[in-house]
């Protein structure tokens, strides 16, 4: 029998445990349903490898994400959750194989913050985190625009936390990019999995931060400075092997350094440019997000050489205005971005609110170029104070004219 390690250091103590621990050589440690009784007893089971089968580790992984997914919904603070050990109770549901990953990008969401929750404790991280990595470029090659379009309205939704979809959103503009600049799979696939990982050292921290509106405190400021060295040291724990993805997480906060592997320099641009983007148009408490045009100018003008490059290559790529962003039309309408257009300046749209601030309940998708539905400006997230219909906006993209 193969059995799978646990974390042990997120047994609460006094409360039962929803599976049979074994030792790592198979003897039995603790019965379903029996507690960890001390600090004393947790440390036993740490010096046995307590472990579990690999079904019973799954469900329980699973147990654990859907907790944190509820209390972030229920709006319960970060440090709360951050505080919170392995779940008491797992749900049949939580055993059905590859559920997690059966659905679309918020499935994908929730499941890869349950990993970077427990960071260097997570069960089974490298087998989770390779179908994370495969579901995405699958939906980012079945239909890019709906890909951008879910992960940029995800990103205004504060009650989903933020690691997770910052992680989601850079490999996905990352391997939109290392496309449009002729980048090999290989190195494609690198990037995806260091944007997923890059920040694992600091992702509860990442959820809190953004929440957080008094300045960074010292010990903040070095966790930030030291979070790439001690993802990449998770990471080479979790049994990563591969030099090209524990090099992009390592220095993307520094991609021009010579210590880094010459090869990956241009992919090192990419994801530490697609990082700064995306955190640009995230809200704080202590600033207003930038909208995607802003974020897009900080990291195309004034560049040069292979930064230039790389930030045309991204603006390009995702677009002025993305998918499942807002923008303020010249008829007064304000409407969401469905889909790129053939210029990075015009992309198709949906109106959603008329000049009069009413609601439009019927989509109609128009492309962004004519005198009255011209682009104005960009409108930030935190402006709109609609719930926008993410299967009504598909609708409308279906009818949109395809190409001859």
């Amino acid at each position: 029998m193969k059995y799978v390690p646990i974390p042990v250091a997120l047994l609460a103590i006094g409360r039962p445990i929803p599976v049979n621990i074994w030792s790592d050589t198979g003897q039995l440690l603790l019965r379903k349903g029996q507690p960890v009784v001390s600090e004393q007893h947790r440390d036993k089971l740490n010096a046995f490898n307590a472990s579990s089968t690999p079904s019973d580790a799954l469900a329980w992984q699973r147990a654990y994400e859907r907790m944190v997914h509820e209390m972030l919904r229920d709006g319960v603070d970060v440090m709360t959750i951050a505080d919170a050990g392995m779940p008491s109770e797992i749900r049949e549901a939580d055993y059905v194989v590859g559920a997690q990953l059966s659905g679309g990008w918020l499935d994908l969401q929730e499941v890869l913050r349950g990993i970077l929750y427990q960071g260097g404790l997570a069960i089974n991280p490298l087998g989770r985190l390779d179908s994370i990595a495969r579901k995405l470029l699958a939906l980012l090659e079945a239909d890019a625009d709906d890909s951008l379009f879910c992960l940029f309205q995800a990103l205004a939704d504060d009650s989903l936390g933020y690691c997770a979809t910052h992680a989601l959103l850079c490999g996905v503009v990352s391997a939109l990019t290392a496309h449009k600049l002729g980048l090999d799979p290989h190195t494609r696939r690198s990037l995806v999995d260091a944007a997923l990982t890059m920040n694992i050292a600091m992702a509860r921290d990442q959820d809190s931060l953004a929440r957080q509106a008094t300045p960074l405190t010292d010990w903040q400021r070095t966790l930030i400075r030291e979070h790439p060295e001690r993802s990449a040291a998770i990471l080479q724990a979790f049994g990563v092997d591969d030099p090209d993805t524990l090099d992009l997480v390592r220095w993307h906060h520094a991609p021009d350094t010579a210590e880094a592997l010459p090869r990956n320099l241009r992919a090192r641009k990419i994801l530490s440019t697609a990082d700064a983007f995306v955190a640009k148009m995230a809200a704080r408490k202590t600033r207003s997000p930038l909208s995607p045009l802003g974020a897009a100018k900080s990291i195309y003008l004034g560049a040069e050489g292979d930064a230039a490059a790389v930030g045309a290559a991204m603006a390009t790529a995702v677009g002025f205005y993305p998918p499942g962003t807002y923008l303020l039309l010249a008829n007064g309408d304000t409407a969401v971005a469905v889909q790129r257009g053939t210029k990075a300046t015009t992309p198709w749209v949906v109106a959603v609110m008329d000049k009069n601030s009413m609601p439009i309940t019927r989509y109609q998708a128009i492309e962004a170029a004519g005198a009255e539905t011209s682009i104005v400006a960009p409108v930030n997230f935190e402006t709109v104070k609609l719930a926008i219909s993410a299967d009504k906006v598909r609708r409308a993209r279906e009818r949109i004219p395809r190409p001859a």
